[in-house]
């Protein structure tokens, strides 16, 4: 070997040996654990309005029972989790829940986007529509006729949130009126109180049964809703354990069979 080559060999080793300790290969980062994933309640808290039939409501006995207790009955004994009702100020539903003082809410819960961003719904099971009574022999005959109008809902419904979509007709009203449940509105309907009272079909159809020569239902009415059942955002497990359990009921027929005691019809969203 020349010299020239020689240094020129001893240059270039040393020149490698240098890179090699400042570029060793470091050590790979190990991967974070993923997050541990919540497992499903063994007991439900539902949280419920008791004064609003038939979804839920007390009996002479003062029992609570409804529509969708015997729904959700029936749903945590296929799921194998214990049930218990627990009657909340309906007004403030959101706030019970995240707060952790119930684990559900089921009693005629509408499905709304502006809900969903801090509510985890199932899919849903029962259609509804917002419905307008009147007094028997009101001269109130169409959506329209209610501009200038005492108009009830109960606060914190979805009938409020469809009113207030409806802006024209809504601004036009001479008054809205909030009520703590659906049976002290249509008692104020009776007594000429409140011209107007716009309330979910289901509760209104069934409370005007029971008086049907008092109350008159509107042909127009404020929109279609689904009804679901609406758990904590990070309590996923247990919603995909009930929202699987209710697909279950519909398939065999067990929903429709509730509805039909309760509504003479089937009612279910399949």
């Amino acid at each position: 070997m020349k010299k020239r080559s020689f240094v020129a060999t001893l240059a270039l080793t040393a020149l490698l040996t240098a890179c090699g300790k400042n570029d060793a290969p470091k050590p790979a980062a190990e991967a974070p654990a993923p997050a541990p994933v919540a497992a499903a309640a063994t007991k439900l808290v539902v949280g419920l309005d008791d004064n609003f039939p038939p979804m839920g409501f007390r009996d002479e006995k003062n029992e609570i029972v409804g529509f969708d207790i015997d729904m959700a009955r029936e749903a945590a004994k296929r799921a194998g989790i214990e049930v218990e009702f627990k009657p909340i100020d309906w007004n403030a539903k959101e706030a019970e829940l995240l707060g952790k003082r119930v684990d559900a809410l089921w009693n005629g819960l509408t499905i709304l986007e502006e809900r969903k961003e801090k509510i985890l719904f199932t899919d849903p099971y029962m259609v509804n529509k917002q419905i307008i009574i009147v007094k028997a022999g009101s001269p109130i005959k169409a959506k329209a006729d209610m501009a200038g109008k005492i108009v009830g809902a109960q606060e914190g419904s979805s009938a409020v949130t469809a009113m207030e979509k409806d802006k024209e007709l809504h601004a036009q009203f001479k008054e809205t009126k909030l009520f703590g449940d659906n049976i002290a509105a249509l008692m104020d309907v009776e007594a000429g109180r409140l011209d107007v009272v716009v309330v979910d079909e289901v509760v209104g159809r069934y409370l005007v049964s029971k008086k049907p020569d008092n109350y008159v239902v509107l042909a127009d009415d404020f929109g279609t809703e689904d009804y679901g059942v609406g758990f904590r955002k990070d309590d996923e497990a247990t919603r995909n354990k009930i929202n699987d359990v209710l697909a279950e009921m519909k398939k065999d027929g067990k929903a429709e069979e509730i509805a039909k005691k309760w509504f003479g019809a089937d009612v279910i969203k399949h």
